[in-house]
């Protein structure tokens, strides 16, 4: 492997003074950034990855409920899918990777940020990196709020990196990893790891309860009834609640209020029923074609009977 460069620090720009120049510190941070990645790309080569640890202990990890529950997010009109969490857990097992966030610029005038997140699988130099700027504000009941507080813009900086981040480590790993980890998971999730179901609902209905949610409003958003929820109803309202625990979703929008029922709706006035119209009289039948319409006397014509002509002669006196 060919040795790097020397470092040769930046010069100072005609007319600026030494505004430019590079201080002692940050060049020997520098030098010791560049031996960092090159001790991993050493090392990377030198010890590479055991395909078949990885596999094994990823489905240990997987199977455990600790890691199932937090291995998958809800977001209204985000979709759903692997969580942060369980993308850097894999990153982890894979090993020899490396991943992160860096905040390249904060520009509190043009109130945005510019944030870039990176994968990089060192033993293949596979790199997936995404730059992108981020506004200081953010989505509240559908409105956007700016940002003001210094720590309220760092915290929406690693969260809107975190998301970037998952997407950028799932590039690196091997595609049939990451949805037998999957797989793993929602297992784990529907059989509970052992623990009874009614038990797990329990559980379940005393979690929503903390956050102000009801049984009702969780039937309605199942539309099913308490006794007829399955397993498969228990993983996803867990991926709701810790959704909504995290900040990625808004509890009145995944169950919106319900309507109260008062006095006046159970006991209504009986209506008393209307009258019906009465019958009108059926209208003559038509004539038929083979007789002829009866004619009223009064309009009837006298008879007319015709003489016959006499033929004989008439007699002359």
């Amino acid at each position: 492997m060919s040795s790097p460069a020397k470092y040769q620090p930046l010069a100072a720009l005609p007319g600026s003074g030494n505004n430019t120049r590079i201080s002692q510190a940050t060049a020997v941070e520098q030098q010791r950034a560049i031996a960092e990645v090159q001790a991993a790309v050493v090392v990377a080569q030198q010890v590479p990855r055991d395909m078949s640890r990885a596999e094994a202990e990823m489905k240990d990890v997987c199977g455990r409920l600790s890691m199932a529950n937090s291995a998958f997010y809800a977001v209204p009109n985000r979709g759903n899918g692997p969580s942060v969490h369980l993308m850097r857990e894999l990153a982890r097992i894979w090993g020899n990777l490396d991943y992160g966030v860096r905040e390249l610029r904060r520009d509190d005038a043009a109130e945005e940020s510019e944030i870039q997140a990176f994968a990089w699988d060192i033993q293949t130099n596979t790199r997936s990196t995404r730059t992108f700027i981020v506004p200081h504000a953010r989505m509240k009941a559908g409105n956007r709020q700016k940002l003001i507080d210094l720590g309220d813009i760092y915290l929406n900086n690693q969260n809107i990196g975190a998301r970037a981040v998952r997407e950028c480590i799932s590039t690196v790993l091997p595609r049939w990893f990451a949805e037998q980890a999957i797989d793993i998971c929602e297992a784990t999730l529907e059989h509970g790891e052992g623990e009874p179901l009614p038990a797990r609902i329990d559980k379940m209905v005393n979690a929503f309860r903390t956050i102000n949610v009801s049984t009702e409003q969780i039937e309605t958003k199942l539309g099913r009834q308490h006794g007829s929820w399955t397993a498969a109803d228990v993983a996803r309202m867990g991926v709701v609640y810790r959704s909504i625990k995290a900040g990625d979703a808004i509890r009145d929008e995944e169950f919106p209020p319900l309507r109260a029922v008062s006095t006046d709706d159970i006991i209504k006035p009986v209506a008393e029923p209307e009258p019906e119209p009465a019958s009108e009289p059926e209208p003559d039948a038509e004539p038929k074609q083979d007789e002829a319409p009866a004619v009223a006397e009064s309009d009837a014509e006298p008879d007319e009977t015709p003489v016959a002509a006499s033929h004989e002669p008439r007699s002359q006196s």
